[in-house]
Parts: structure tokens; sequence; C-alpha cells
């Protein structure tokens, strides 16, 4: 595997694919976060609110797009993150998580990420500076 430290600007990370989005990984968020708007869990409250059936939370979304860099924290850390919401992600979905190196200035590292689902529509979009040790 090639050190995050020695990737040049128009690199990529190696993509991740989620798993599809289960309910069980809705409600267990839910749990986690202390997030338990319906609209995450329950089929006729999301419904109810517009919405053609349960939606991830975006944190959930957010959180996962941190898995891009689990490999590299020996290296290095996130020191700063910085995104932006483009859809919702339903139950079911396919997530795409990418990120490509922007720019090197001396121990930081910028990379734009994005998470696109199945039909490679973005989900998730914005910028991580990672800081080599």
């Amino acid at each position: 595997m090639t050190k995050i430290a020695e990737l040049f600007v128009g690199d990529a990370l190696k993509e991740i694919q989620l798993e599809p989005v289960s309910r069980i990984d809705l409600i267990k968020y839910a749990g986690a976060s202390g997030d338990f708007n319906p609209i995450h869990t329950i089929d006729e409250e999301a419904k109810n609110a517009g919405l053609p059936g349960i939606i991830a939370h975006g944190m959930w979304t957010m959180g996962n797009l941190a898995k891009l860099f689990t490999s590299y924290y020996e290296e290095g850390f996130i020191e700063e993150y910085s995104i932006r919401f483009r859809g919702m992600v339903f139950l079911n979905d396919v997530i795409t998580l990418k990120a490509e190196l922007k720019d090197r200035q001396n121990d930081r590292l910028t990379f734009e990420v994005l998470a696109v689902n199945q039909d490679q529509k973005p989900v998730l979009k914005g910028e991580v500076v990672y800081k080599v040790y």
C-alpha cells in the first residue's frame, strides 16, 4: 500500500463501496448518535414528512466518509473536515466513497471528497485536510 505522504496532486485514494443501506444500520446509528428523528427509521413518519421513504442520517454518511482515511492513521490524522450534503440517502442505496488529492502544502494534504449513490449522483461533497506527522 502506498503511504499517504507519497501521493501526488491528482492521485486518488482507493474507493470504498459500502454495503446497501439497511434499516438496522440506521436504527443502530440513531441509538449511537441520539438522533431519533423518525424520518430515519419509520416509513410512515418519513412519508408524512413528504419523503418517499426513510432517509439515512446525513452524519451517518459523513462519518462513513472518514473510512477513506482509516488505513492511513499511523501516518497522520484528519485535521479539517468540511462537507456539504448534496442529496438524500435512502434504504438500499449503495454509497461509494471517493477522495482525490487536490493540494499539498508541506505536511498538509487537501483532498476533495465525494460520496455518490448507485446512480453516480453525489450525496455528499467536501474537503478533508489530512496532516501528516
